[in-house]
């Protein structure tokens, strides 16, 4: 039951036009555009090299926070979720299957961008596994937001806001500008946040080929933790 729901899931995301434009389209876009322009400076080196990391973490942040918090919102308004919950399959199973969706959207988008940053001269380094761990505790940390805005909010209000949220960590969260293009004071906050922990982490790993970034890797799993904790405990069905 989880694999047929994760299946649906999957296709319903992949037939729906904003969410191809949030997902795959708009990364997508930036890294070319980026790494082909010289709009902002990404200091030493290939820009693609700056800029690949990135935009890998905002597609994880696309995918997992803001279209799985805007698809889950009007699900639970329209009363989807208050139907599935009623069926054989169990609400965690619904999580769960859920969270296979967004995964093999997240390994779709990979291989994509990578394809086209490969074609643009990426030339990334660092040990696999811990860019497989960096994705997957973004994928939890945002995932846990997401739902935790989708279960509290109303669905306008979660529309409004995911995209928002999205809009202002893309500017501010380190995936195009380099933080410390901002005032110290300023780069100390944001620093902080998931996208900024995701995106610097794979650029240690990618960029610098460091070894396992165990600072990015902390405040991702306290945003996962927390993050997941809130969505169990305050996700409303109805």
């Amino acid at each position: 039951m989880i694999a047929a729901q994760a299946a649906l899931e999957t296709k319903m995301l992949l037939r729906n036009g904003e969410q191809l434009l949030l997902t795959v389209v708009i990364p997508t876009l930036l890294l070319v555009l980026f790494s082909l322009v010289d709009i902002v400076d990404t200091g030493a080196g290939e820009a693609v090299d700056f800029l690949a990391p990135g935009i890998l973490a905002l597609a994880v942040m696309s995918t997992a926070f803001t279209g799985q918090a805007i698809a889950t919102g009007f699900e639970r308004r329209y009363g989807v979720l208050k139907r599935l919950a009623a069926s054989p399959l169990p609400r965690w199973g619904l999580m769960t299957a859920k969270t296979l969706s967004v995964l093999v959207t997240e390994v779709l988008q990979v291989i994509l961008l990578t394809v086209i940053a490969f074609a643009l001269g990426w030339s990334p380094h660092g040990d696999p596994f811990t860019v497989l761990l960096l994705l997957v505790l973004g994928t939890a940390s945002f995932s846990g937001l997401g739902l935790l805005m989708a279960g509290t909010l109303k669905a306008e209000a979660t529309l409004a806001a995911a995209n928002l949220v999205f809009l202002l960590l893309l500017v501010g969260g380190g995936v195009i500008v380099p933080l410390d293009r901002f005032p110290p004071g300023t780069q100390d906050v944001l620093g902080l946040l998931p996208v900024s922990a995701l995106s610097d982490g794979l650029r240690d790993v990618l960029q610098h080929g460091a070894g396992v970034p165990w600072g990015d890797l902390g405040i991702l799993a306290v945003w996962a933790v927390v993050g997941l904790a809130a969505a169990g405990r305050f996700f409303r069905w109805e």
